[in-house]
């Protein structure tokens, strides 16, 4: 094959809000696969909100991204050229090679997946890192009870929404935290949630969650941080369990993400506040993936997902996350299977 490929290249380490400039767009050659190797069409790109940290040359989790370097990230891809034994033209992969249109990689550096389970699109969402995000966060560290009130942050996202529904399938009762009317509709009408704050029309949120929560709250599953969560906090019950999954609110912040201490709180309240990343669980996919799998085919589960359309729409994706306009996963849609 003699084509080339775009990339988009991490141009500047932004300060505050990343803007067109963090971003620059190249042409290169494709890469000939050799023995042991593949080459990939991007089909779909995810765009999620933890790459904005890796945009900051700071101590993590995760190394930073490099300058001048590919955007890493969640990628399924169609493999049109193999030299390996373990893959053939027209398995659809999945790996984290990120911004571009066409990657080769060695056959152990992707994983094939089960293209008849689902849309492939859920790989990189409700079976992949944010339903196995949103399992092992609302299962592993809120271990919500039957009829325990469970609150979700960020509700609406891909995160939130999984986490939502996985409370729902454990009987209990669900309020969810979202950013319009639209939202909050889906959530209940769609996801069953049992009540929902809209926090962007709520003048007082600590009234709406002592309305929406009148038995207090048990399992707080926190995806924004800030002030919305200083809200929840005060409501939570005796042995409350604080999941925190995410800060979205704080990612662009230039400042310090100064506010009300928690300490006082967690002791009066015997409450357990826990953060954590996926990564943690890397050795119990397989568990997850196979019960949302499940629930995904029994109906239990749902899932929505909000597709752009072309690789040059991928900064403006990534951009979206922090202004609230997408619905469940925010993908990226490159090219057709």
């Amino acid at each position: 094959m003699d084509a080339k490929k775009q990339q988009i290249l991490l141009a500047e380490r932004p300060t505050g809000t990343p803007d067109k400039n963090t971003f620059k767009f190249v042409e290169t050659d494709v890469k000939q696969p050799e023995n042991g190797e593949v080459l990939i069409r991007t089909l779909f790109v995810s765009v999620d909100p933890y790459m904005r940290g890796r945009m900051v040359d700071a101590p993590s989790y995760i190394p930073p991204f490099e300058l001048h370097a590919v955007i890493e990230g969640g990628v399924i891809g169609e493999v049109v050229e193999s030299k390996s034994h373990q893959l053939e033209k027209g398995d659809i992969v999945i790996g984290g090679y990120g911004w571009q249109t066409y990657y080769t990689a060695k056959a152990t550096e992707v994983r094939k997946i089960d293209k008849d389970l689902a849309p492939v699109s859920t790989h990189l969402g409700i079976l992949g890192i944010t339903g196995l995000t949103a399992y092992f966060g609302l299962l592993d560290i809120g271990k919500p009870k039957e009829g325990e009130t469970v609150v979700i942050s960020g509700a609406a996202g891909a995160v939130g929404s999984a986490a939502g529904q996985i409370a729902k399938i454990k009987g209990a009762r669900v309020v969810g935290i979202a950013g319009s009317d639209e939202k909050n509709q889906y959530l209940k009408e769609k996801l069953q949630f049992d009540e929902t704050i809209n926090y962007k029309t709520t003048s007082n949120m600590k009234a709406a969650i002592e309305k929406a929560c009148p038995n207090g709250v048990d399992v707080y599953f926190d995806n924004v941080g800030g002030e919305i969560s200083d809200a929840v906090h005060a409501y939570v019950n005796k042995f409350a369990r604080i999941v925190v999954c995410g800060a979205i609110s704080s990612y662009n912040l230039e400042g310090e993400d100064i506010g009300p201490r928690v300490q006082t709180t967690l002791i009066k309240k015997s409450a357990l506040m826990q953060g954590f990343t996926l990564g943690d669980f890397s050795d119990r996919f397989s568990e997850g993936s196979a019960a949302l799998a499940a629930w995904l085919q029994e109906g239990k589960l749902t899932y929505e997902e909000t597709i752009k359309e072309g690789f040059e729409q991928i900064p403006d994706a990534f951009l979206d996350l922090f202004k609230g306009n997408n619905i469940g996963k925010l993908l990226v849609k490159v090219a057709e299977q």
